[in-house]
């Protein structure tokens, strides 16, 4: 009985210390920040550029022997080379795609440069660099708090409310915003400048004797653009395929053909509406030229057969540049 009674008194003991071991657990933060460390903010790795992109796909897809490593300055670039299947090289066409393109692109730039060597045409695809509107620019998580505003914000205030000066004001701030542009545009055009250049190099250093530069899209523009500020004897013709403007660089394309002094052949899908009306400001331009070198030819689209529709472009551009 006395046994009973002992077991008894223990376990309400027990009961009685456990609720008041957990309440002192609870109470004591250190205990409670052994248990749970202290949270870290851990720094993400930044995503590759999509150039970056870009050039790890083609170093995954295309073959090897392909790929060539070129130099811009300091930076180094991936394009892609296929020499002449021939003993006797007629040239070198040099691939500019156009934005959001890769050197391989599947439309226009991967079949043109796959199939020129086979007629005696090397080929080289360069990848460009991403431009100042490709950036992304992330926004802090926490607002920054407002400064206490000094004198001179307050009279900048007062100024406000003069809708004379908040003209002035607002007019100042457009010309700000429009120079830091256009110092970004032209950083852009310096390093796309710099690849093409790079490229013409290295189909010099191949033993091309003729070269040629081929732009699709906005790598039109930056094919004439190139040859309009930077005319070198190395590079004898401009191909341009469905050019269109980049929306944001200037001169637009039919300021440059005047200054353009080698045979430009601007090829134009008549179907496409969106970039029409600029073929045919092309076409007008190059008519108040006096002996100008410019041929604009249309090309077809052949709905449903995509290799069909690359063969005509192949076999146009191909024809026009041995009819030199």
């Amino acid at each position: 009985m006395s046994y009973i009674i002992r077991a008894t008194f223990a376990a309400l003991c027990l009961a009685l210390l456990l609720p008041c071991s957990q309440m002192a657990t609870a109470a004591d933060p250190a205990t409670d920040t052994q248990e749970k460390p202290a949270d870290t903010q851990v720094e993400r790795a930044a995503l590759p550029s999509r150039s970056e992109e870009d050039t790890l796909a083609l170093e995954r897809q295309v073959p090897k022997a392909e790929q060539q490593k070129l130099h811009a300055g300091e930076d180094e670039f991936l394009a892609l080379w296929k020499p002449a299947n021939t003993d006797d090289s007629k040239g070198a066409v040099i691939f500019i795609p156009g934005a959001g393109e890769s050197a391989d692109w599947p439309n226009v730039i991967g079949p043109l440069r796959r199939k020129l060597p086979d007629v005696a045409w090397s080929s080289l695809s360069l990848t460009l660099p991403d431009t100042y509107s490709d950036a992304i620019f992330a926004r802090s998580a926490q607002p920054v708090p407002a400064p206490d505003k000094t004198e001179a914000d307050k009279a900048q205030d007062a100024k406000a409310s003069d809708p004379a000066a908040q003209a002035e004001a607002d007019a100042a701030a457009l010309a700000e915003q429009a120079a830091a542009q256009a110092e970004l545009a032209k950083a852009d055009a310096e390093k796309i400048f710099a690849r093409i250049d790079s490229a013409v190099a290295f189909a010099q250093e191949n033993k091309a004797h003729t070269i040629a530069l081929l732009g699709h899209g906005t790598g039109a523009y930056w094919a004439a653009r190139y040859l309009s500020e930077r005319p070198s004897p190395a590079v004898q013709r401009l191909v341009m395929v469905t050019a269109v403007e980049t929306g944001k660089d200037t001169p637009p394309l039919p300021e440059l053909l005047p200054t353009l002094k080698v045979p430009t052949a601007d090829f134009v899908d008549k179907d496409r509406s969106i970039p029409r009306q600029q073929a045919q400001d092309r076409l007008d331009a190059s008519k108040r030229i006096k002996n100008a070198r410019f041929t604009q030819i249309a090309i077809n689209a052949i709905p449903g057969n995509s290799a069909m529709e690359q063969d005509q472009l192949f076999r146009r551009v191909r024809g026009w540049l041995e009819s030199l």
